[in-house]
């Protein structure tokens, strides 16, 4: 156990930490089980080369450390410093274990409650207040959001071409990943760098179809042929991600976080400007769609694509069109979910992809308007389960909710049914 002030003899840092090629950033949040910031908790981090420094929470519940060595650093909170009637959720988790990087922020997480030795899941459910559900709702929109901007491309895909594309959570995957190298490592202004990011990953999207999906489909390739190959593309890219950005996590971050409180939910800066580029994006998606003449001819190749070649519509360039907008769309949101979550690494992709599927399928199959109702649903879901359950089980909730809808309504919210036989 440390005492606070043997931990400060070491030297002390506050939540002021700003990463640049030769420095990263640990950091992370402590807030009491009301969510009240817990200022004045002390951290121990020691690291590579007989590292050792203190960190103190500040007044917004945030502190931060520099480090000018990558590697493995050990975070240690002084539970004795720990606001009055507050307690870790394992008070066995009183270590975490971080890996640190240059030019990046690595975060660690510490959850307090209420009940001496209580478990995450006990922690929360003691725990309960309905400004925990009004947080955790305001959560679930902002990721639902995040999610449409992703699953909307997917379901554009299916509608056009009747894939279910596994790969596509890679491209919200390359969308984090580019940016956090433009941001992070090349130190681009993030909105330049968000932009420079959805052109070159819309520009994957065309050199997929033009290289792999268009040939493929001139072969005359069966539907479960193509999603094997979206299977082999995706594992491929999978580990190509991790051969050149390795395992751990980074975060698109240039400066530590600032927070907002509105109506009594507590969002980052980032979260509020990431939900409303969001909304400004899938807007014009929608208008896209319904009052441009492509967008229409995008909408009839989805309803009928031999009907839409018979009256002189180039399928072949509509579905084009809609692997560039897809593939835009997901680098976007991989751009947001990197900045405004726990970062993007080698498997993002994959965590999200249940995630798309439950919403496309939810909202209808091929369905764009059907996948954005479907994603907030699902990001409302997902987040309230963490009121109740750990949480690690919330991915688990939107493959129930797969299950169920798959059982009951296959065809979706917004779907049609179609007769077979």
């Amino acid at each position: 156990m440390l005492a606070p002030a043997a931990a400060h003899a070491s030297g002390g840092a506050t939540a002021s930490c700003a990463v640049d090629p030769a420095t990263g950033c640990i950091q992370g949040s402590i807030r009491t089980s009301e969510g009240e910031p817990a200022s004045g908790v002390v951290l121990q981090v020691a690291g590579p080369g007989g590292f050792e420094q203190t960190a103190e929470v500040d007044g917004t519940g945030r502190w931060a450390l520099p480090v000018t060595e990558a590697g493995q650093y050990t975070v240690t909170l002084d539970t004795d410093s720990l606001p009055d009637g507050q307690f870790l959720t394992n008070a066995e988790q009183d270590e975490r274990m971080v890996n640190a990087t240059l030019g990046a922020n690595a975060g660690v997480i510490f959850q307090l409650s209420e009940t001496e030795g209580a478990t995450t899941g006990g922690a929360q459910a003691s725990s309960f207040s309905w400004d925990r559900v009004a947080q955790q709702f305001a959560s679930g929109i902002r990721l639902g959001l995040l999610l449409a901007l992703a699953a909307i491309g997917l379901s554009l895909i299916y509608g056009t071409t009747g894939l279910s594309s596994f790969s596509h959570g890679e491209q919200v995957t390359l969308g984090g990943l580019l940016a956090y190298v433009f941001a992070n490592q090349l130190g681009m202004n993030i909105f330049l760098a968000a932009t420079l990011t959805v052109v070159i990953c819309a520009a994957t999207g065309f050199l997929q179809d033009a290289a792999i999906w268009k040939p493929l489909r001139k072969r005359g390739l069966s539907l479960t042929q193509l999603m094997i190959v979206t299977i082999g593309l995706s594992i491929a890219l999978q580990y190509a991600f991790q051969y050149f950005f390795g395992a751990a996590t980074v975060r698109i971050q240039t400066a530590n976080p600032t927070t907002i409180t509105l109506a009594g939910v507590t969002l980052t800066v980032q979260s509020y400007v990431a939900m409303g580029i969001s909304i400004v994006v899938l807007v014009l998606t929608g208008l896209f769609l319904t009052k441009t003449r492509t967008g229409r001819a995008t909408r009839a190749v989805s309803d009928n694509p031999a009907l839409a070649a018979a009256s002189g519509i180039d399928v072949d360039r509509i579905i084009r069109l809609v692997w560039v907008l897809a593939a835009g769309l997901a680098g976007l949101s991989g751009v947001m979910l990197g900045l405004v979550l726990n970062g993007v690494n080698w498997m993002t992709g994959l965590q999200i992809l249940l995630l798309m599927f439950a919403a496309v399928t939810l909202g209808g199959l091929g369905t764009s308007f059907g996948a954005l109702v479907g994603s907030l649903i699902i990001g409302v879901i997902v987040e309230l389960t963490n009121l109740v359950l750990p949480g690690d089980f919330k991915y688990a909730t939107a493959l129930l909710i797969l299950i169920v809808i798959l059982l009951f309504r296959p065809q979706g919210i917004f779907g049609r049914a179609e007769r077979i036989g």
